[in-house]
């Protein structure tokens, strides 16, 4: 590799992503060399040229991981195996038409939830989760809203009873942060998942699960809940970073402050704003090389693993020649990925109504909130993969409770 490895870890990551990126980009280019953990190297695409490139070649660039050509370095107790798996039969590694067929199934189910219900789920855990802190007039919109909200929902449209829903919550983080209980949440959750449907199986019923059970392409229990695992990671840590990073902003900035005393339409601006400037999902593992190529001036070798850069790709000066914010209708982020193995479409607007409706049940319920401390106190999680707040304490005027848990 070419040039001085970043580490991709510490934290910078937290801090300063931004300019760290730009700081690679003007040192080594749009595909930069990095290391993981335990000095495994690795590529970053910071190109948003590249990055289309790379996802949009599904051959060179493969998604089988059983390609990387670091495997015989990997320790069983990689700490990043739980997002590099090898042999596991879920859609984040199949290829070629088995993943269209599979990709299908699962925005056919997702598609088929009615959006009605989906907006009164997420309006009744949002209220039944303010309820327990509208009281007392302060609150960590992080630990007891944001980061409860996305996954109880989607727990419910998959199938999952309230009572089970609610701890698979921990377990998500664990297994999403890649610390040391990485793999007992991944563990946790695959449990989860196969309980489901074997309680599926037995009583079908009008949710996720049941619908890819039942679907025509013969897909095995083993398929089907490795790719349940994959919807709720890849749905609830990105979608409550989402909820906090827009919240945080119109917090902290003057051209949001009137969406505070009703102004709808800011919310989406703010939601907006912050898939280019802020994404939740900063870097993707990955893609691999099938056979020896170039890429942004770098000598990619075959098997060489290659992260989509996505808050990179969004800030690359090449297509934001300006700089300029944007909070208008511009979607050309990369934030849910590009190419065939980006997000489904179903699932990204399961996000967005989720994270919309919890930042809007929140605002109309507490109409006063406000930052409880300075805004250059607010901290990141140390992950170079999800860029989110630790925390968001606020505070505001202590309201009733609404009604019972739900």
């Amino acid at each position: 590799m070419s040039g001085s490895p970043t580490p991709l870890s510490g934290p910078r990551f937290q801090t300063e992503p931004g300019r760290l990126y730009r700081e690679m980009r003007r040192d080594q280019g749009s595909v930069a060399p990095v290391v993981l953990d335990g000095d495994i190297p690795a590529w970053l695409i910071l190109g948003y040229r590249e990055l289309h490139q790379v996802t949009n070649d599904p051959v060179l660039f493969s998604r089988d991981s059983e390609l990387w050509n670091q495997w015989e370095n990997i320790p069983d107790g990689w700490p990043l195996l739980p997002m590099i798996g090898r042999r596991q039969p879920s859609i984040l590694y199949t290829v070629g038409e088995r993943h269209t067929v599979r990709a299908a199934m699962i925005s056919n189910a997702l598609e088929a939830v009615d959006p009605f219900a989906l907006k009164r789920y997420a309006e009744e855990f949002a209220d039944d989760l303010i309820d327990r802190f509208c009281a007392s007039g302060r609150t960590d919109i992080i630990a007891e809203y944001a980061m409860l909200l996305p996954a109880r929902v989607l727990a419910k449209i998959y199938g999952f009873s309230d009572e089970v829903g609610g701890p698979l919550v921990g377990a998500l983080n664990d297994m999403i942060d890649g610390g040391g209980r990485a793999l007992a949440g991944q563990q946790h959750l695959g449990t989860s998942m196969f309980q489901l449907l074997a309680d599926k199986h037995a009583e079908p019923g009008d949710d996720v699960a049941t619908r890819m059970l039942q679907d025509p392409g013969g897909f095995t229990d083993e398929e089907v809940a490795q790719d349940l695992m994959v919807m709720m990671a890849a749905g609830h840590q990105p979608t409550a970073d989402w909820m906090g990073n827009s919240l945080r902003l119109m917090l902290t900035d003057d051209r949001f402050a009137a969406s505070l005393s009703g102004g709808r339409h800011s919310v989406a601006e703010a939601m907006n704003e912050v898939l280019w400037e802020d994404t939740p999902t900063q870097n993707v593992a990955g893609r691999w090389a099938s056979r020896d190529t170039h890429l942004g001036g770098q000598h990619i070798r075959s098997g060489d693993l290659l992260l989509l850069g996505i808050a990179a790709a969004n800030a690359d000066p090449q297509v934001r020649t300006d700089g300029s914010a944007l909070t208008g209708g511009n979607s050309a982020f990369l934030s849910f990925g590009h190419g065939e193995h980006r997000c489904p479409f179903p699932a990204q607007e399961t996000a967005e109504v989720v994270a919309r409706t919890g930042i809007e049940v929140l605002l109309d319920r507490l109409p006063d909130v406000d930052l409880a401390v300075p805004a250059e106190e607010l901290s990141r999680r140390p992950s170079p993969w999800l860029r989110g707040l630790t925390d968001l304490p606020v505070h505001f005027t202590p309201t009733p409770a609404l009604g019972g848990q739900k």
